[in-house]
């Protein structure tokens, strides 16, 4: 049985949901359907506006879809989840905090702000490089470093599901690529169930298992690609014939090249 099942769901947002009582409803979702098994790594590709964002607070419980259904480990999501993680494009840290004291911010709502918390919060903080600034605050840290924070607070705890909204739009190249590896690295320590919403082709073939690609607003998935590239993954795989290939096929669905004739090469 899937860990996650995404069935019929639709969303239209009303003129109050929009705050304007001319505006006509939005159709953002239009009977989206997907699966994703515990543990995987999904990236949801899309045109910008096509409704990824708004599947990922669907999931999260924190806005109701019109219909359809939403099923993770087994239950319906009708409120926000108690054990799920949230990264947005915006690392969103409080400037007044330390670095530890932001990661452990999430505990802090959870009453369980205690010596274990801490522990796992300079686990965390070591693990994505980041041990000597725990006492640091935000305004020292660079766009990179201050996501990799919002990371941690993620992950402090220990959800099973992270859902990730394109949070590394905003970093340059350089920090992007070394973002979606220690993407990589922390969902094998952790094992933790991830959706990964990006508007990058690349990214999205090499952080993840399978890509679901939707269409332009209002959004349908167009297809699901799986993505077979083997762990552990590094930047050369960029470069082989496997990558190019499954970046074609998602290039194809989101019609930015045409369908490979039958017989050419991949």
């Amino acid at each position: 049985m899937a860990f996650g099942t995404i069935r019929n769901v639709r969303k239209v947002f009303s003129a109050s949901e929009l705050n304007s009582r001319s505006a006509e409803p939005v159709v953002a979702l239009d009977d989206a359907n997907f699966d994703f098994d515990e543990g995987q790594l999904i990236a949801l590709l899309g045109p910008s506006g096509c409704g990824k964002t708004t599947l990922l607070r669907i999931v999260a419980g924190l806005i109701q879809k019109t219909s359809g259904s939403v099923m993770i480990g087994g239950r319906e999501i009708t409120e926000p989840l108690g054990d799920y993680g949230f990264v947005f494009q915006s690392p969103s840290l409080m400037p007044w905090r330390s670095v530890l004291d932001n990661v452990l911010f999430t505990m802090e709502v959870l009453k369980r702000n205690d010596k274990v918390a801490r522990d796992r919060a300079t686990q965390l903080l070591e693990l994505v490089g980041l041990s000597g600034f725990l006492g640091a605050r935000p305004h020292q840290l660079s766009g990179g470093m201050q996501q990799r924070v919002a990371l941690c607070r993620a992950l402090i705890h220990q959800p099973k599901l992270l859902l990730m909204d394109e949070p590394f739009g905003a970093l340059d190249e350089l920090t992007r690529l070394e973002m979606n590896d220690l993407l990589l690295r922390i969902r094998k320590e952790t094992g933790a169930t991830v959706l990964f919403v990006t508007h990058s082709i690349s990214e999205a073939v090499y952080v993840s298992d399978k890509v679901v690609v939707f269409s332009r607003r209002p959004a349908r998935v167009a297809t699901e690609i799986p993505i077979s590239l083997p762990y552990p993954r590094n930047q050369q795989l960029r470069f082989t014939p496997a990558f190019t290939k499954a970046e074609r096929l998602a290039s194809e669905a989101l019609g930015v090249v045409p369908p490979a004739e039958t017989g050419s090469a991949a």
